[in-house]
């Protein structure tokens, strides 16, 4: 796995804000695709430890078991298997999207586009410590936690600049 872009907060062309993250896998597109579509993979890595997608446009994605977050309801906005999946989460929106790079690699870009701007190195810390475990995911080694703890990275993006000062579940 090689990162390409280890978290950026940008404004997206009609202005909403989002966090985007970016690796390679050395894996074809379709091992990817499941890593971010089955529910047993999504829980070794994803935020909220319960995931259940309607794989169609329109689509309920169901979130439970999150000590911190009640349980939610989301809508897939786009599908395209195995390059594409977006759907609602609360305010915010999730993207991946998914290159085949030959050699069986495979680019995997994460977007949060943000209900709110103070929400990006809140999110952004987040991501950094799922995304740790889905590398780990990857080559289906145990994870054993971040290289950096969730208050390390929020403080690291803080002092980058990444606009912050959301309220952090579980803390707030």
């Amino acid at each position: 796995m090689i990162t390409t872009n280890p978290g950026t907060y940008l404004e997206l062309d009609d202005g909403r804000p989002a966090v985007r993250f970016q690796r390679v896998y050395d894996h074809p597109i379709e091992k990817v695709w499941a890593l971010v579509t089955e529910p047993d993979e999504l829980a070794h890595w994803f935020p909220s430890p319960e995931v259940a997608l309607d794989l169609t446009p329109g689509g309920a994605v169901t979130f439970s078991g999150d000590p911190n977050m009640p349980g939610s309801t989301g809508r897939i906005i786009a599908v395209d298997p195995p390059r594409r999946l977006a759907f609602t989460w609360g305010d915010d929106e999730l993207h991946f999207d998914l290159e085949p790079l030959g050699d069986h690699r495979t680019r995997f870009t994460l977007t949060n586009v943000l209900g709110a701007r103070n929400t990006a190195a809140r999110n952004a810390a987040g991501w950094d410590v799922c995304l740790s475990a889905l590398d780990a995911r990857a080559v289906n080694r145990p994870t054993e936690g971040p290289a950096a703890t969730w208050d390390d990275l929020y403080g690291k993006y803080v002092a980058a600049g990444m606009p912050s000062g959301a309220p952090i579940p579980g803390r707030d």
